[in-house]
């Protein structure tokens, strides 16, 4: 068992995986201050300063009387849009950078491949000795075991 379990773990898509796992965790660090230090600032100015999406809710408790998500939710039950919102943004964020890191990869790729082939010359014919040398291995083939 342990033997399968190295094989398993050793496996080329286990690995790959376990790399984008860490990766996409660090990634998201990233997107989280994109969001929170540049987008949503500059939402903010566009709409007049001081606009925050993650303190907007709609109180489902009338024992819900404050002002800030936080406190509201230690009220009672909230409906907390402006969460989502924030969130929504932050997935759109990071599906537009996925898109254009593949978009990016997938165009490197291309002129690679690009490259490649206009780099390879045709490939040479055989020296004549070797176009000998394989007739008679084929003729060899073709005749009956002594």
């Amino acid at each position: 068992m342990l033997n399968e379990f190295k094989e398993f773990i050793a496996r080329g898509n286990v690995m790959d995986l376990a790399v984008g796992v860490i990766i996409g965790a660090a990634f998201n660090k990233i997107v989280d201050s994109v969001v929170n230090d540049l987008v949503m600032p500059i939402i903010g100015a566009l709409t007049g300063g001081g606009f925050d999406f993650s303190n907007y809710f709609i109180a489902l408790s009338s024992n819900v009387t404050a002002s800030s998500l936080a406190a509201a939710r230690e009220q009672g039950a909230v409906f907390a849009y402006g969460n989502f919102i924030t969130v929504l943004i932050n997935f759109l964020i990071l599906a537009w950078i996925i898109f254009l890191m593949v978009k990016g990869v997938n165009r490197v790729r291309a002129s690679v491949e690009r490259e490649k082939a206009a780099g390879v010359p045709e490939a040479a014919p055989p020296a004549e000795d070797v176009q000998l040398l394989t007739e008679i291995r084929d003729l060899l083939k073709t005749r009956p075991a002594v």
